[in-house]
């Protein structure tokens, strides 16, 4: 797990004028420097940190000699690395599609072999240790496969972005556009870098000073593709993880220093509601989802898609690859589980957030199904702890999603399918279990081996596998509902009803009271300094009445009298919590 922060910054710029074997560049060298000097003065780059390759020095050994430097163990896991080229771009069709390459000073586009092909540094951006790489090519050249940027409006967490590995590219244009070489914003230097170095000195900042790779490019893509000298589209996004490359953010010294509580901040990300890049597959799938919900002709449709992205989930997160009794478990091992198991689980997440939120009593059997599946998807019955209870994570991450939605929404019935659906008995003879039995046993797992408080940045928080969740879900609720603060609320009263309704059903078996205490826990416990989420709600509750939507969902067998019995038995619990 990475930690909130970076520990050093380094970075390869190139800059090629005079080409050996290729029609020469005016600026090229200019924008290099340039870029050489921005980052050293205005964001603290060390200068020994630099490899500037200039003109002759630019060759495709060198290149790669200085690229491949950056695998070696010297470099930290919490370093930044930045990218810049400027030069000539080149683009070679294939039997699947366009292949892009960089143009180094001794490369001749007739012999591919002198090139420096893109997928090349792509593929070795997998040995570099790294977290954060951003690459800047201020050339044209196709073949980038690239995912898709945050949506205009959605929020992110700052230190949970720094926190979350990426790989980002930015790109001067497309195949066989032609780079504007003059006529940029500042005298002697491209139209793209031009862009590039004002977004850079403040322009693409956010309200609050934040400049961040996913604004710069945005910001420049706007710019450039708009200038009236510009005959060409910057191509941007992430070709791997989900992060963001940070280059100053003047709040986030403060925020490192709040100790216990998560002293977070959301921001918003930046991005362009009509650019699309080269691969939209989750949006794509949102809007599909979008489309079977609305209309009842397409509900065999929506019901198909689900169990082939069921099936498929099952298959990636199958005990086969992913093995539940190897080697001790450490802190590095399991933080790379959590993020395989949260990137194959987005889609699933998708259709979760949209069914619970959109969901009406036609799609109920859709949406039990999905719930239903992936909880009785059957555990290892021997191994590490902490490994048994991400074989659940999934459910996990479709349970909160689902239910911050479902919540959102006011669909207290669709929250009720995801908390009381009933899964196959493992066993012959064994009783079956609700869907919230088996999610709460799996959140046990996780917490008796405090494997969370030892990721980087989660070491004195009282509940740390909460807050970690209130990270991870964030971005892939925000993209879809659009939530910005109100998701904390939200997020807090989905761990409410996790609680309360978990002890509403063990409470007539074992004649006491527990449920599962999350973040709303501590903040009653500090209630002095603001209000209690837990309290809100129970005068929610009281004030309303019978006519409250949850009891009217038939939570609580559907009366006032029993929640406040069971609330009433778990506030006594919230001041039991031996956190001071």
């Amino acid at each position: 797990m990475y930690i909130p922060n970076y520990k050093d910054s380094r970075a390869l710029i190139i800059g090629i004028n005079k080409y050996q074997n290729v029609s020469p560049l005016s600026y090229a060298k200019n924008d290099a420097k340039a870029v050489f000097e921005c980052i050293k003065s205005k964001f603290g780059f060390p200068e020994k940190n630099i490899t500037f390759l200039i003109d002759d020095s630019a060759t495709r050994e060198a290149i790669f000699d200085s690229y491949l430097k950056f695998a070696h163990d010297s470099i930290d896991p919490n370093d930044k690395i930045f990218i810049f080229f400027a030069g000539h771009g080149y683009t070679h069709t294939g039997k699947r599609g366009e292949v892009g390459y960089l143009v180094p000073v001794n490369g001749t586009p007739d012999n591919l072999s002198t090139l420096v092909r893109w997928d090349d540094l792509t593929r070795n951006a997998d040995l570099i240790p790294a977290k954060h790489i951003f690459f800047i090519m201020d050339a044209c050249y196709g073949g980038l496969a690239l995912t898709r940027t945050p949506g205009p409006g959605s929020t992110r967490f700052l230190k949970n972005m720094l926190q979350r590995y990426t790989r980002q590219v930015l790109t001067a244009g497309k195949a066989d556009e032609v780079v504007a070489d003059s006529g940029g914003p500042i005298p002697e230097h491209s139209v793209f870098t031009g862009h590039l170095l004002q977004g850079l000195e403040g322009k693409a900042a956010s309200k609050d000073g934040i400049i961040c790779a996913n604004g710069l490019m945005a910001y420049v893509y706007d710019k450039v593709s708009k200038d009236h000298f510009s005959q060409q589209t910057p191509h941007f996004g992430f070709f791997d993880g989900d992060g963001d490359f940070i280059f100053k953010a003047p709040m986030l010294e403060s925020l490192l220093n709040s100790a216990e509580k998560d002293k977070d901040i959301l921001i918003e990300a930046t991005a362009l509601e009509s650019y699309r890049t080269d691969d939209d597959s989750q949006k794509d799938l949102a809007d599909r989802v979008k489309e079977y919900i609305s209309d009842s002709k397409y509900r065999i449709k929506l019901d198909d898609l689900v169990t082939r992205e069921i099936k498929q989930l099952l298959i990636k997160s199958s005990e086969d690859l992913n093995p539940v009794s190897t080697t001790a478990v450490t802190s590095e091992e399991f933080s790379k589980r959590l993020s395989h198991y949260e990137s194959i689980s987005k889609n699933i997440q998708v259709i979760a957030i949209l069914l619970s939120h959109w969901g009406v009593e036609e799609h109920k059997p859709i949406l039990k199904k999905l719930i239903s599946r992936m909880t009785d998807n059957k555990m290892a019955s021997g191994g590490k702890v902490a490994r048994l209870g991400l074989r659940q994570y999934p459910s996990i991450l479709l349970l909160y999603s689902g239910g911050i939605a479902a919540i959102s929404a006011n669909k207290y019935e669709n929250l009720r399918i995801l908390f009381n659906t009933e899964t196959v008995p493992d066993y012959s003879g064994d009783r079956s279990k609700k869907t919230i039995e088996i999610v709460v046993k799996a959140l046990l797992d996780l917490q008796r081996t405090d494997i969370f408080k030892t990721l980087p940045g989660y070491e004195r928080y009282y509940v740390p596998k909460n807050e970690y969740l209130f990270k991870a879900l964030q971005s892939s609720v925000d993209d879809l509902m659009f939530l910005g603060n109100s998701y904390e609320v939200l997020f807090d009263r989905l761990e409410i009803f996790l609680a309360l309704v978990y002890a509403d059903l063990k409470f007539d078996d074992r004649g006491d009271l527990w449920g599962p205490p999350g973040r709303f826990a501590y903040k009653h416990r500090d209630r002095l300094e603001g209000e209690s989420p837990f309290m809100e709600l129970v005068n929610e509750a009281n004030n309303k009445g019978s006519n409250w939507a949850p009891l009217m969902a038939g939570f609580f067998s559907g009366s006032l009298e029993r929640f406040n019995t069971i609330s009433t038995e778990y506030v006594k619990l919230l001041s039991e919590l031996n956190w001071f």
